[in-house]
């Protein structure tokens, strides 16, 4: 397709519809429109002018605002159904997603899991959502932009008859006096427009920065979803959460194994009614208000590489009492106070008993959190751990099972040797009760006590996108203002066949301008233009 070349000598590429130098109207269909349509000064887009190659209909496909603004609904639409039910990163670990969602919300949690929306924001179709609204913003922005920018960059002086007739503000005024002209250059001036003068013609601009504002918000958002992206990305965004028991060292999740974190000691204190007076009624409602829960952690570094199978070579960094808000930082992680579970039980005791006699043959002391297989408590007696139910209950079928891993309701079933008995006995042992439903025993595994724990829950977190995503609302807030609060004007100030015409517009705020124009004419002979839009009205009206 060739360039247009219009009459005063300027080259436009095809499918101007107003030439970008004097603005002459190059498209017939354009003529007969009372009014031009200014919005990107009648140039060539790219999207409405090819329409041939695939290349090109992708193009005029994202181009579309109609298409862009589709897209951004759908993406809300997915969004909040997201947000109908927890998302599987925040459910308990006690059961498979599939049947968690279907026991605690029946048919609609099977639905909802079925249709992957139990992971809905990384998911790879959402995902796909959110890069097409980026690709959308990129072509919109392109699209009209680039020949905006070449537009005004290439506008002359003097313009084009039929350009100055039909703007919405036109006038025409006789028998002016060049003091009036130089008046009227001045109060422009004065006005901060930046005057440009061409053989006695004026063209007074200012405000042409506002004109970008629209696609710095572009930027902006395509800078914000490309860090909402990053943090899909490994190592960019961590945000997990570490159940650490008092005494008990953990590695910090995401650090490779370099990093350690104990858990000292976890403290919980809660308002006195006597001595806080401000929380009486508050402490009266709900029985205790937490004051403060802090961990006091020790942060270590492992020393030398990790050998498998070998307890690591730590090494002390810091000390830290983690409360809320006041996180333990270290390079780029910070681990924060989010929760907490006072007395979770942590070991249990029982004494090898003969059922008869009640004569004890020794006592064992099971950590719930690493049980070992085998007890031996010495003149041929032991124990065996056959099997172990963290969390236990009866299934449907009448089996024992578990409901998790964290021991709520520990039980187990024993194999009991003995000088009488070498084969051993089994005894199914739950807290606080002895279950023998495999025959009659001489022995029996009696339940002694248990011994609690504090937990502390800190939150793991590194963040490598927040700069990003803080630096893209920023652009965008800049892109709001810009666009908000000033706008683009310009006037024309023309000789023509022995008169003056005067003819301006704005992207907005059409009373400020021609507020403008008569403060700029006051006292001259140059008649105030009128604004055609309300001159047909009033015709029509008289009609």
């Amino acid at each position: 397709m060739n360039d247009v070349k219009c009459e005063c000598g300027h080259v436009n590429p095809h499918g101007t519809v107003l030439c970008e130098a004097c603005g002459k109207v190059l498209v017939e269909q354009s003529q007969d429109q009372p009014l031009l349509d200014m919005r990107y000064e009648g140039s060539a887009r790219r999207s409405q002018t090819y329409n041939k190659s695939i290349v090109d209909k992708i193009w005029n496909f994202f181009s579309s605002v109609k298409v862009g603004v589709w897209l951004i609904v759908i993406t809300l639409v997915a969004s909040a159904a997201g947000t109908i039910l927890p998302q599987e990163m925040y459910i308990p670990p006690t059961l498979p997603a599939a049947e968690y969602y279907e026991e605690e919300y029946g048919w609609f949690g099977k639905l909802y899991f079925e249709l992957g929306l139990n992971n809905l924001y990384s998911s790879w179709w959402y995902l796909v959502l959110i890069a097409m609204i980026g690709i959308s913003l990129v072509i919109c922005s392109l699209d009209r932009v680039v020949p905006l920018y070449k537009a005004l960059k290439a506008q002359r002086v003097t313009r084009h008859e039929g350009f100055l007739k039909r703007q919405r503000i036109f006038g025409k005024s006789e028998q002016v006096d060049e003091d009036d002209l130089v008046t009227v250059k001045k109060r422009l001036k004065a006005k901060r427009y930046q005057v440009r003068e061409e053989n006695g013609d004026l063209l007074a601009e200012k405000g042409r920065f506002s004109r970008w504002g629209p696609y710095v918000n572009h930027v902006g958002l395509i800078i914000f979803l490309i860090g909402g992206m990053l943090r899909f990305v490994p190592g960019m965004y961590i945000d997990k959460v570490l159940w650490l028991r008092e005494g008990e060292t953990k590695v910090v999740p995401e650090t490779d194994g370099q990093y350690y974190v104990a858990n000292e000691k976890f403290i919980l204190e809660n308002y006195d009614k006597e001595k806080d007076k401000t929380f009486e009624a508050a402490i009266d409602r709900a029985g205790m208000v937490v004051k403060n829960y802090q961990t006091n952690a020790v942060l270590y570094k492992r020393v030398g590489p990790a050998i498998a199978g070998e307890k690591p070579e730590l090494k002390k960094v810091k000390e830290h009492k983690i409360r809320v808000n006041q996180p333990l930082k270290f390079e780029k992680f910070a681990l924060y106070q989010v929760d907490y579970k006072l007395d979770e039980l942590n070991t249990m005791s029982f004494s090898l008993t003969n059922k008869e006699t009640g004569m004890a043959f020794g006592d064992v002391k099971i950590d719930l959190y690493d049980p070992k297989p085998k007890y031996d408590l010495g003149n041929g007696y032991g124990i065996e751990v056959l099997s172990f139910f963290p969390d236990f209950e009866f299934a449907e079928n009448g089996e024992p099972t578990t409901k998790s891993r964290i021991p709520n309701n520990p039980a187990f079933v024993f194999r009991m040797t003995s000088p009488e008995v070498p084969k051993g006995e089994t005894s199914f042992v739950a807290i606080q009760q002895t279950i023998e439903p495999l025959g009659d025993n001489q022995y029996k595994m009696a339940f002694k006590g248990i011994e609690t724990k504090n937990v502390t829950a800190l939150t793991v977190r590194k963040d490598l996108t927040i700069w990003i995503i803080a630096m893209g609302g920023i652009l965008f807030m800049i892109g709001v203002i810009q666009g908000a609060y000033w706008n683009h004007r310009r006037i024309w100030v023309q000789s023509k066949n022995g008169e003056i015409w005067i003819a301006a517009h704005t992207n907005k705020n059409w009373y400020g301008l021609k507020r403008e124009i008569e403060s700029v004419l006051y006292e001259t002979k140059i008649n105030i233009p009128e604004d055609q839009t309300q001159r047909e009205i009033m015709d029509k009206e008289g009609a």
